[in-house]
């Protein structure tokens, strides 16, 4: 369902993606993993067309069809978008709006923007914002002011909008890294769900290394804007994370990590 083929991203003296080429099955989680300015955000964002890639050879390439090329949008990507649904570390809701109508907001790229922006919400799409709150355990807050819930309801909420925008691809960028362990573990769990039951594609950004390898199957580690490691997680070994992420990560290495 993705095909990345020769993407370099640079900004000013850095580059920050270096001819990087992945190919993505349909059905996979996938953890994005690496250091800090590793590139990992900045793929998710060249995959959603959130960014061009380098002008020259990178082709991004997305259910069969052409995301960008040679450092540009391709015509036809707002169509590829509607089916990639983008999580972001802050959320990013309308603090003022409602849950539900945040949720619901994920309809637009069926019902069109006016219908939405007064709210003329059909029957289909407010069955699925309540069904979606529902099944993630925040029905009881679709009335409430976005801005006044806590960091994992709003994350919930955030992928209840992915849920009735119909995605087939869930990038998640670093949709953990704001909240506290118990919330951070039901997110991952949703997004494990997600992919398990639903058959969603699931491509996540982690910090949190033991995330990773709990809940994906397939690791991706980027350094330095290269990717250094792509393969099962039980496949990264204590010595290759050091490797990754420099001595320093023995200082940090959780119990129980891989020998």
């Amino acid at each position: 369902v993705l095909s990345i083929r020769n993407a370099s991203k640079t900004f000013g003296q850095r580059r920050a993606l270096d001819d990087v080429s992945l190919d993505v099955r349909k059905g996979e989680m996938i953890a994005l993993i690496g250091p800090s300015g590793s590139g990992k955000s900045t793929l998710l964002r060249s995959i959603s067309a959130l960014q061009t890639i380098d002008p020259g050879p990178g082709v991004i390439m997305a259910f069969d069809g052409p995301v960008q090329e040679n450092g540009k949008i391709a015509p036809s990507v707002r169509r590829t978008r509607t089916r990639i649904g983008m999580i972001f570390q802050q959320f990013n809701l309308v603090g003022r709006l409602s849950l539900f109508t945040n949720v619901a907001l994920g309809s637009l790229g069926r019902i069109g923007f006016w219908r939405g922006a007064l709210g003329l919400w059909p029957a289909e799409t407010k069955q699925a914002a309540m069904t979606a709150l529902h099944r993630f355990g925040v029905a009881e807050n679709a009335a409430q002011r976005a801005n006044t819930l806590s960091g994992g309801q709003q994350q919930r909420g955030a992928i209840a909008r992915a849920l009735v925008q119909k995605a087939k691809i869930i990038l998640a960028d670093e949709p953990v890294a704001s909240l506290d362990p118990v919330s951070a573990r039901r997110v991952m769990e949703i997004l494990r769900e997600l992919n398990e039951q639903d058959g969603l594609t699931v491509i996540v950004t982690l910090h949190q290394v033991d995330y990773a390898l709990r809940y994906c199957k397939r690791v991706v580690a980027l350094k330095a804007g290269r990717v250094v490691y792509d393969g099962p997680a039980g496949g990264l070994t204590r010595d290759g994370l050091t490797d990754i992420y420099g001595p320093e990560f023995e200082d940090v290495f959780w119990e129980g990590a891989p020998q």
